[in-house]
C-alpha cells in the first residue's frame, strides 16, 4: 500500500515541497498598470521567505493581476537564473476576462486557447517549461478528446511535463483522464477551516445538511485512490484565525481563533502553522497554497510539518469552525 504519509506528487517523483506559494498577489493590482521597481522587490522578498522556510513549488495562473504576477516573477528569475532548476513552477489557463465588443468572462478548453496560454506563460515567466500546468476551471463547452490533443502536443513539445486541474470534481476528472494517457496528478481545491464543505459533505452522509452540500461528493475519495495531489488554496482563511481583528464577528470565528492562539503557545509554533498543520494532518496528504506576498507571513508558515496535533486536538478545531457539534 502507499505510504498516506506522503504526498502524491512525491509519490510521483516530483520533489515538490509541503507547501507552495501562491503567487496572485505579485505584480500590483488586476489592471493595465505596469509593474513598478516595488512590485519586484516584493517579488523577490517573497521568494527569498519561501525559500527560507523549504517551499521550492510555485503556484501561478495566466490571469493573476492579468499576467504581471508571472511577468514579475520571470522579472525575479532573470536577475537570479540559478533558481530556476531547483523551482517547481505550475501555472494555470482557461478563465478568459470579458472583453470590449461584449464577450462576456467566460471558461475555454479549446486546444487553440490551452497551447496559446501556455506560450504567454512561458514568454512572461522566462523559461522553457512549466513542470505542471492546471485546468483552471470547468469549461461547459469542453471537448475531452481535444483537451487532450492540447496536453499531448503540450507534452511532446516539452513545453509542460506534468498536468492537473483546478476547481474539478470527479466526474469531470474522470471524463478527461479517459481521452488521454497523460496522468492529471493535481486537484487544486479551495479548503481551510473556514471552508469546510470538503468535510462536512463526508460527515453529513445520510444526514438532511447533506441536501445543501455543494462540494462533490467522492472527489476527495478519487483522488485518493488515483494517487492525485490535493492541492489547498484559500488555506490560510485570508488571515481570519491568524491575526485579522474578530471582535465584531460571529462567536464561533472569535473562539476558533482563540483555539488556534492557545494551541499556538502550547506548541512554540505560530498560528499560521497551527492551522496548516490541521490541513495537513489528512490523510489525503493534502498540499496548502499559501496566497500571500507578506514576508513575515510566509515565513510564519515555516514549521508547519513539525506541528503535530492530536486527534482530539483536530476535532476541536473542526467542530468549532463549525459552530455546531458533529451530527
Amino acid at each position: 500500500m502507499n505510504d498516506m504519509s506522503i504526498m502524491p506528487l512525491n509519490r510521483r517523483n516530483v520533489p515538490a515541497s509541503r507547501l507552495v506559494l501562491g503567487c496572485m498577489g505579485l505584480g500590483g493590482d488586476w489592471d493595465e498598470s505596469p509593474i513598478t521597481s516595488l512590485h519586484l522587490k516584493e517579488a523577490h522578498e517573497a521568494v527569498d521567505a519561501a525559500l527560507a522556510v523549504g517551499i521550492n513549488m510555485y503556484d501561478h495562473a495566466d490571469i493573476y493581476t492579468r499576467g504581471k504576477a508571472e511577468e514579475v516573477f520571470g522579472q525575479v528569475l532573470k536577475e537570479r537564473p540559478e533558481l530556476r532548476e531547483s523551482m517547481i513552477i505550475q501555472s494555470k489557463c482557461g478563465i478568459r476576462f470579458a472583453e470590449q465588443n461584449g464577450v462576456p468572462g467566460r471558461y475555454d478548453f479549446s486546444k487553440e486557447h490551452i497551447i496559446h496560454s501556455v506560450d504567454g506563460s512561458l514568454k512572461r515567466l522566462g523559461i522553457e517549461y512549466l513542470d505542471l500546468l492546471l485546468l483552471h476551471r470547468p469549461d461547459p463547452l469542453m471537448d475531452p478528446s481535444e483537451v487532450a490533443e492540447a496536453l499531448e502536443d503540450l507534452k511532446a513539445s516539452g513545453k509542460v511535463r506534468h498536468f492537473g486541474v483546478s476547481n474539478m470534481h470527479a466526474g469531470q476528472i474522470s471524463l478527461l483522464q479517459a481521452y488521454t494517457k497523460e496522468p492529471f496528478i493535481v486537484n487544486q481545491l479551495q479548503m481551510s477551516l473556514q471552508h469546510l464543505g470538503w468535510l462536512d459533505a463526508g460527515v453529513h452522509v445520510n444526514q438532511e445538511a447533506f441536501q445543501n452540500h455543494t462540494f462533490p461528493a467522492g472527489t476527495l475519495e478519487y483522488c485518493q485512490q488515483n494517487n492525485i495531489q490535493i492541492q489547498a488554496w484559500g488555506s490560510l482563511a485570508r488571515g481570519l484565525y491568524t491575526g485579522r481583528a474578530v471582535e465584531q464577528l460571529p462567536e464561533d470565528i472569535q473562539e476558533t481563533a482563540a483555539l488556534i492562539q492557545r494551541l499556538a503557545q502550547e506548541k512554540e509554533a505560530s498560528p499560521e502553522a497551527v492551522l496548516l498543520a490541521w490541513l495537513m494532518k489528512h490523510p489525503a496528504g493534502i498540499q496548502p497554497v499559501i496566497g500571500t506576498r507578506n514576508p513575515d507571513r510566509i515565513r510564519a508558515c515555516g514549521g508547519a510539518e513539525l506541528v503535530e496535533l492530536t486527534r482530539e486536538e483536530w476535532y476541536s478545531l473542526y467542530v468549532s469552525a463549525r459552530g455546531k457539534a458533529l451530527p
